[in-house]
C-alpha cells in the first residue's frame, strides 16, 4: 500500500510540521486523523490559524475535548477553545467511539468530530483586529462565571457594552463569536487596547488552553 503512487509516507511531529511545504496553498484538502489527547486541542487550533488550505478535518479526539471543540454558547464545555473554532469553521460531534472498540481498552470514551471551515472568518478580520478580539476572549474566560463587567474591568470602556448590544452582566459562557466580534469592535472604535499579557487560565478548556488562544496571524504560542 504504501508503494502505491497516490500514497506519500512523511514520517514527522505534527506540531512541527511544514505544512505549507507539505501539501501547499491551495485549498481542498481534508485532514482524517485519530488525535492524541495531548496535543488534539494546540494541533486543531494551530491548523485552523495558519493552515488554510485544510477545508475540513474529520477527527477523533476524546470524548470531553471533542464537546469542547464544537459546544455551543451556554453549555457548560463552551470555552475560549470553542470560540476559536467558531472564528474559523463550523464544528459538530459527529458519534460516540465507545472504549470497547480498543485493544487495550483506555479508560475513556472517544468521539468524531467534524470541522468544516468557512469561506470568511465569522467575524470580518478587516473589520475587527483578530489578535485584539482574542486578547479579549481570553481575559473573558480566564475569570470563568463571572459578569463581564468584572471580568473585563479595565479592558472594556464605559458604552462599549451598549454599543455591542452585550449586557455587561452576561457571562462569558454566553457570548457566542458574533458578540465576542461585536465586543471586541466596539472597544476598538473606543480606541482602547486590550494588553497582550492578558491570557486565560486553563479552566475547562484544557491545560494547552494559555498555549494556543492566539489571534489567527500568531502561532498560537505565548511569548517566550
Amino acid at each position: 500500500m504504501i508503494g502505491s503512487a497516490n500514497i506519500r509516507l512523511v514520517q514527522g511531529d505534527a506540531m512541527k510540521m511544514d505544512w505549507a511545504g507539505l501539501i501547499g496553498t491551495e485549498p481542498g484538502w481534508v485532514m482524517v486523523a485519530n488525535l492524541p489527547y495531548n496535543i488534539a486541542t494546540p494541533l486543531v487550533a494551530d491548523l485552523l490559524d495558519g493552515v488554510p488550505a485544510i477545508d475540513r478535518m474529520v477527527i477523533m479526539v476524546q470524548r470531553e475535548v471533542a464537546a469542547r471543540l464544537a459546544a455551543l454558547p451556554g453549555h457548560a464545555e463552551y470555552g475560549a477553545v470553542s470560540v476559536k473554532v467558531a472564528y474559523w469553521a463550523e464544528a459538530s460531534v459527529g458519534g460516540l467511539v465507545p472504549s470497547t472498540v480498543f485493544v487495550p481498552r483506555p479508560k475513556v470514551e472517544s468521539a468524531l468530530v467534524s470541522i468544516r471551515r468557512r469561506a470568511v472568518p465569522a467575524v470580518d478580520p478587516d473589520k475587527v483586529d483578530a489578535d485584539a478580539m482574542f486578547r479579549l476572549v481570553r481575559a473573558g474566560f480566564g475569570k470563568r462565571r463571572k459578569m463581564l463587567r468584572r471580568s473585563l474591568a479595565g479592558l472594556v470602556p464605559t458604552g462599549a457594552f451598549e454599543a455591542a448590544e452585550v449586557k455587561p452582566d452576561s457571562r462569558e459562557e454566553n457570548l457566542d463569536v458574533y458578540a465576542w466580534g461585536r465586543l471586541a469592535a466596539a472597544v476598538q472604535a473606543a480606541g482602547a487596547a486590550v494588553p497582550a499579557g492578558r491570557r486565560a487560565c486553563a479552566g475547562r478548556s484544557g491545560g494547552h488552553l494559555r498555549r494556543w488562544v492566539a489571534g489567527p496571524g500568531g502561532s498560537g504560542r505565548p511569548p517566550s
